[in-house]
């Protein structure tokens, strides 16, 4: 007989090697063929609901890490409620709307001019489908669940419908207006933006102080005395009307170069520093407030520049003096407003000087810098030009640099509704806890919403304008343009005359002739992903309103949640989201932003084909994706190794339990052993832990618990001391079937409670279980954790055991590095204990010598009589021993007893009862 083939030894077909960039594709076939995502929500009905509404990704080019980060821990939520008793439904969805598709479109030669704005409209919408295919597929490649091919997409005629009614009701409360003030305006993109359009990048600028001449001092400054003013923006300087100074702070009449200055006083010594005014003197002190309405001369044009009162002038830096361009500058526009002043704006849509500055005509603005200040050198008006580096605004899309210029422009008004806005940012849960914070200071500081752009492809502001130019937007035309988008779509804008757009026989007092025009705007992109809570959430019927989850980017606080709070809370008070989670941005493994020039950019496909998109999910949960997260071939490479340990525990204990059947082989807990059940008690408080990271989204908890569950109670203990058992005995045991019953609730409630983050992984395995009745394990609830009242006792005891066998490994470990043993089947273990620690060896129910994995166990007298050559450690000193008998042949362990069976020699008694009982 060989006694290897009595040993009951793992069978699983499930493989070692994940081989995922290969089996991964198998697996989603599957998925797709069974239609995965109809069956979990058909599974789910009925099911209180919950809502992670997709923030749409803009459809242009292929993903990066960051699109990664954010749909894989979109997927582990959404699969996790799934499973927790909830109806989770998943809606990806698309932003498809603005200029990055009509620059791509002009990139691939496409003429604009050409062709009708409807034409051009038309390209863009087949652009942003071809995109929206090729992000699809990379995203479900990710493992990512949901309703692909019932997407919501911004340009489809019904989300532009809801869109339309949005607009309808914030301007019918009176939050939509028209008016003219400076906006960001971006002339590389010729359009207003909005600022969460806005990006800061350093820039190199002039910086120069410029003297205005007092040409009525009104017999507080004298004619000719030079008001100094500090600016950034040369080219802003033809559009000057004013200088504005602090009604309250005190200015100083100095006495330098044979001239009078006015300077703020708490400035003077800096400005003369600046200046290289080396003699000077304060002849007196003049408050703002007694200087209002004197008039100076503009430098290069023979036109005033008043001097008025702001509160927004400040003595940090500069002079205290500001230049003022009403047309340049939201503070210049309101105090400019308050004195009467013209809006003076110079520059046209391109970013080029107009007529309106004479000399400088034709120039771009930034061009102008040079010409300008040159110019002012010439009349003697330059005191100073110095460069320096600083953060300025940039357009988000092409990255070149916005200017302040002040346009008609559509608004939506935030002052309005300022106060509900606040309530309803307090009435939502916010994950991380800042992020309460950091929206509610950008309500409460931002302006109002410009909401208007000069582009074409967009949706399109549906006002009408009389014969006198009224704007009209009624409930009926909005209605109508409603309708008709929703039966069209929003091109039929530009295929038809304001007429045809008006509800038949609308008459309006301010056109007697009948005769109307439209608008040419469309909206900003915001005010479309913005309104997708009306738009999908209340549009579909397998939705809910408000969601309860919106989940993206920490860049989202000035964008979506910011736009879609506005709309919603505009609309009904509230928020569209009862909770608010934002991660941060993916950085190389140096920290760096990843960027093509620096040639660190790690694309998701690539890691994918090459490790599989279950390490790319497992990197996802092992980060801190509430602060900016790093990745990189190492990092990939350390997840990939906790990814083979998972894998191998979950091929390990599936081996193990191939001939269990829970049916008939399963041991109630009260029959366990004492080591089982504190294995299961274990289980239990693995459960219950990764249940409540999941409930508030810590992945990384997940992470750590099931991988120090794995490394250390399982492999490092459970499974190691296992093998003397399940290997060993009989397959009806009660010892083995023991082991096995907590072996079989582990597997199975690890792979359930890591399918949100390895669903790939799980299922494959699943597929090779023989006791299961559903399909998937996507199918399947997360596991329960138990109580039971024998676990407080049985914690208490087996802490201090498991403490005296830490004591035995380190002593088992010297003892090797002694060479007195090999192996630590070769040793013989006596320990000596504390006294408070012998009632743990009263009994017979626990094996010492297998839960240390030696030979032979024996307990000696108390700690304190132990022998010199024993090892003292904490809770124990421990002897270390060659074992005395001969090795079994077939358990490996060292045995007096190997022999004396006549029938199998070279066998112990334990390992001749086995095979005598179950093998002959």
């Amino acid at each position: 007989m060989e006694y290897k083939d009595t040993l009951l030894m793992p069978k699983t077909d499930f493989p070692m090697r994940g081989n995922l960039p290969v089996k991964e594709v198998d697996i989603q076939a599957k998925w797709a063929e069974m239609d995965i995502y109809k069956k979990v929500q058909e599974r789910t009905a009925g099911r209180p609901f919950f809502v992670l509404h997709d923030g749409p990704p803009y459809a242009n080019g292929d993903l990066h890490m960051g699109h990664a980060l954010n749909k894989v821990l979109k997927d582990m939520i959404v699969r996790y409620k799934s499973m927790s008793g909830f109806n989770a439904p998943y809606v990806p969805g698309w932003d498809t709307h603005g200029l990055p598709i009509e620059q791509a479109l002009t990139n691939k030669g496409v003429k604009r001019k050409e062709m009708s704005l409807a034409e051009f409209r038309k390209l863009c919408e087949e652009y942003a489908y071809e995109q929206i295919s090729n992000q699809r597929t990379q995203f479900k490649r990710i493992g990512v669940r949901g309703d692909w091919e019932n997407p919501y997409v911004t340009l489809t005629p019904a989300f532009e419908s809801r869109q339309i009614e949005v607009f309808g009701a914030m301007a019918k409360k009176g939050y939509i207006y028209k008016g003219l003030k400076p906006v960001y305006w971006s002339p590389s993109s010729e359009s207003a933006l909005a600022e969460a359009e806005i990006e800061y990048q350093d820039k190199k600028s002039p910086s120069i102080y410029v003297s205005f001449a007092v040409t009525d001092g009104k017999g507080i400054l004298d004619e000719g005395t030079k008001i100094i003013i500090w600016t950034t923006t040369p080219w802003t300087i033809p559009a000057n009307l004013a200088i504005s100074l602090h009604p309250a702070v005190e200015y100083a009449v100095v006495q330098a170069k044979d001239s009078k200055f006015v300077v703020a006083k708490d400035l003077v010594e800096s400005v003369a520093t600046e200046l290289g005014w080396e003699e000077y003197s304060v002849e007196r002190t003049v408050v703002g407030k007694d200087m209002d309405r004197l008039v100076a001369k503009h430098p290069l044009y023979d036109r005033d520049s008043l001097v008025i009162l702001g509160e927004h002038v400040t003595t940090e830096s500069g002079t205290g003096c500001v230049h003022t361009a009403p047309g340049h500058g939201e503070d210049d526009f309101y105090v400019g407003k308050a004195y009467g002043l013209d809006v003076l704006c110079p520059v046209d849509d391109r970013g080029v000087m107009t007529a309106e500055a004479p000399g400088f005509e034709g120039l771009f603005y930034d061009t102008a810098n040079k010409a300008i200040t040159e110019a002012l050198e010439e009349v003697g008006a330059l005191e100073k030009l110095t460069f320096f580096t600083h953060s300025y605004p940039h357009d988000w899309r092409t990255k070149k640099p916005v200017i302040y210029r002040a346009t008609a422009q559509w608004f939506a008004s935030i002052e309005s509704f300022r106060d509900e806005l606040l309530q309803a940012i307090r009435d939502t849960s916010f994950t991380p806890a800042w992020g309460e914070t950091r929206l509610y200071n950008m309500i409460r500081d931002r302006g109002d919403w410009c909401i208007s752009r000069q582009r074409v492809w967009g949706v399109p502001i549906p006002v009408f304008y009389a014969e006198d130019g009224e704007p009209i937007l009624t409930e009926q035309t909005i209605s109508h343009v409603s309708k008709l988008f929703r039966e069209h779509g929003s091109n039929i804008w530009f295929q038809k005359e304001a007429k045809e757009l008006l509800p038949e026989g609308f008459t309006h007092p301010s056109s007697p002739n009948g005769i109307f025009t439209k608008e040419t705007d469309i909206m900003d992109v915001w005010f479309d992903s913005g309104s997708s809570h009306q738009g999908v959430l209340e549009e579909r019927d397998d939705l809910v309103f408000p969601a309860d989850l919106y989940l993206e980017g920490s860049d989202q606080y000035r964008g979506w949640f910011n736009s879609s709070l506005i709309t919603s809370t505009a609309m009904f008070g509230h928020a569209p989201y009862k909770g608010l989670l934002s991660h941060g941005f993916t950085l190389d493994g140096n920290g760096r932003k990843m960027s093509k020039s620096l040639g660190n950019v790690i694309v998701p496909s690539k890691v994918i084909n090459q490790l599989g998109a279950d390490i790319v999910r497992l990197w996802v949960a092992s980060v801190d994706y509430t602060a900016d997260v790093r990745v990189s071939d190492a990092i990939f490479k350390q997840v990939s190794e906790v990814y083979r340990k998972i894998r191998n525990t979950f091929r390990f204990l599936h081996g193990n339990v191939s001939d269990f059947h829970p049916e008939n082989n399963r041991v109630e807990f009260k029959d366990l052993r004492e080591v089982d059940q504190y294995m299961y008690m274990k289980l239990q408080e693995v459960i219950k832990t990764v249940e409540a990271a999941y409930e508030r989204y810590d992945f990384a908890s997940v992470y750590h618990i099931v991988n120090n569950f794995v490394s250390g109670e399982l492999s490092s203990f459970y499974l190691d001391i296992a093998k003397d058992v399940v290997y060993i005995y009989g397959q009806d045991d009660h010892e083995r079937r023991a082991m096995q019953t907590v072996m079989y609730d582990t597997l199975l409630a690890l792979l359930k409670l890591m399918t949100p983050i390895l669903p790939h992984t799980t299922d494959e395995l699943w597929a090779y279980l023989e006791n299961k009745t559903e399909e998937s394990i996507q199918l399947t609830d997360m596991p329960k954790a138990i109580e039971d009242p024998a676990f407080e006792a049985l914690a208490a005891k087996w802490d201090k055991i498991m403490e005296l066998r830490d004591d035995v490994l380190k002593a088992l470990e010297e003892a090797r590095n002694a060479k007195t043993i090999g192996k630590s089947l070769e040793a013989k273990v006596t320990l000596y204990v504390k006294d408070e620690l012998k009632v743990l060896f009263d009994t017979d129910a626990i094996d010492f010598a297998q839960l240390f994995i030696v030979s032979q166990f024996a307990l000696g007298g108390a700690q304190q009589d132990a022998p010199e050559n024993s090892l003292a450690l904490e809770n124990a000193s421990v002897l270390v021993e060659k074992a005395d008998g001969e090795k079994c042949e077939r358990c490996w362990t060292i045995s007096e007893t190997v022999g004396t069976n006549e029938k199998h020699p070279t066998l112990c008694t334990r390992c001749a009862e086995v095979v005598e009982k179950h093998y002959i």
